[in-house]
């Protein structure tokens, strides 16, 4: 992770278990996906609800290149609302309820019960196991779409790039010139993409002819050979 994930708790006090789960639910992410670039997670404890239980909510932001943020929110399951007014057993219910001898037998159930809600534990291994899975989709998602783009690659020279403008230009095989912009530069490498570098690019027509809509940097046998056959071409003005 390129930045340390961020964990930010409110009303809730940090105990050794909640930071073991909590750092064991990041290393899963971490595994899912190993270039994530940032996680925000917030847990906390909603005011004016303590006589209900442990009605606590957990946030998780996942931050992935070129990707929508992926976003989990969870609140802690109260069943207590679900159940005011029935009529029946607690056992085919299915609550857990201190009731006097006879709970076995048909009841009203009265408005203010003694319901269980869903332990902080449980919550943060819902909401990990949650984040989880939305993350594999989009991680597999980008692997379809990366390899549908790798069948119609071909390979360019940087041939100018403005910084700070945030665009530059590649010169391909047969001598043209394709606009890129920064956000084509695959794995966060635009800093690091200078004049000369050698790439791989997906060519698409935009509204100013022929563009890049992925780039590339690329480091592999054969490149200095590649690179001097660029260089061959006539320059670009």
């Amino acid at each position: 992770m390129e930045v340390p994930p961020e964990i930010v708790l409110k009303n809730v006090k940090m105990t050794s278990e909640i930071d073991k789960l909590l750092n064991r639910g990041i290393a899963k992410l971490e595994q899912t996906c190993n270039y994530i670039t940032n996680t925000h997670i917030t847990l906390e404890r909603e005011q004016g609800r303590h006589q209900t239980g442990n009605p606590y909510r957990m946030l998780i932001d996942i931050r992935i290149p070129n990707r929508a943020a992926i976003v989990v929110s969870r609140s802690s399951k109260a069943a207590k609302s679900k159940l005011e007014g029935l009529t029946g057993t607690p056992a085919r219910l299915g609550i857990d309820v201190e009731l006097e001898k006879g709970a076995d037998k048909q009841v009203d159930l009265p408005k203010k019960l003694k319901v269980r809600e869903e332990p902080l534990q449980a919550l943060i291994r819902r909401a990990f196991d949650s984040a989880r899975r939305q993350l594999e989709k989009e991680v597999e998602k980008q692997r379809g779409e990366e390899k549908t783009s790798a069948q119609l690659q071909t390979q360019a020279v940087v041939e100018k790039i403005f910084r700070d403008e945030g665009y530059g230009f590649l010169r391909s095989l047969d001598g043209q010139q394709i606009y890129f912009h920064q956000n084509s530069v695959l794995h966060d490498h635009w800093n690091s993409l200078n004049a000369g570098a050698i790439v791989r690019y997906v060519p698409e027509l935009g509204e100013k002819g022929l563009q890049a809509s992925t780039v590339e940097m690329v480091n592999k046998p054969g490149v200095a050979e590649m690179h001097n056959e660029l260089h061959d071409l006539p320059t670009i003005k």
